[in-house]
């Protein structure tokens, strides 16, 4: 696998905040960070010791397990698993029995309004059933301000939304779009706002303007 060929996990949480700071981050590799980002930053050094596994009872947890979908052509780290011991489920090594994969990850604020911790938890997920040949029905979004742990169930509807967002980012990416600003309130909390300048950037040719020409190129082509 070559990282340069594949997206990052950690991206489509960016993507379905805002499409043009994923691309602002992802495509232009332009960074700020602010307060957010910054205690997101000292919430993951808790949760990012790779040597350390964790057991109680029938629970076992590991931090900083690489990921890799090659359907998806995603790779990048999850925060924490943990392997709950089940009647079925997948092998660990020097560990006796089977357990269930359970991805957990760690957001510094509250719950959001809108789904883009959801999206990338579950392609987190997406990602571990691959590797492991299992399934995942759920797992867990801890949020660091209010210290409570949500439950995601990663029903049809949900996957689908990953896949396909997958899929416009990477159209955005090998064509190296970067998106017109979209005001809103969102972009108070941007870590990258005073690079993404929205009030002038908003006059630009939209996102979906874009992908609606070339889904009619394509369409275009195939029927040409």
């Amino acid at each position: 696998m070559n990282p340069d060929e594949y997206l990052m996990v950690s991206g489509i949480q960016h993507f379905a905040f805002c499409k043009r700071q994923w691309a602002l981050i992802h495509v232009e590799q332009l960074w700020a960070e602010n307060s957010l980002t910054f205690s997101g930053n000292i919430l993951h050094k808790n949760a990012d010791d790779p040597f350390f596994v964790e057991s109680r009872g029938d629970i076992l947890t590991s931090r900083r397990i690489p990921l890799v979908s090659h359907k998806l052509k995603v790779y990048g780290i999850a925060d924490v698993i943990e392997y709950h011991r089940a009647a079925f489920g997948v092998s660990i090594p020097n560990r006796d029995g089977y357990w269930n994969v359970v991805p957990v990850e760690y957001k510094s604020g509250k719950r959001k309004s809108d789904d883009c911790d959801e999206v990338q938890l579950c392609c987190q997920a997406i990602c571990l059933e691959e590797m492991y040949d299992t399934s995942i029905p759920r797992g867990y979004l801890y949020y660091g301000k209010t210290r409570h742990r949500t439950e995601v169930i990663f029903d049809e509807e949900l996957r689908e939304r990953v896949v396909s967002l997958v899929e416009e980012m990477y159209v955005l990416f090998e064509n190296g779009v970067t998106p017109s600003a979209v005001m809103g309130k969102h972009c108070e909390s941007c870590s990258i706002v005073d690079l993404c300048v929205p009030t002038l950037s908003s006059r630009k040719k939209s996102v979906d303007q874009y992908l609606d020409s070339v889904i009619q190129e394509y369409a275009h082509e195939k029927t040409a």
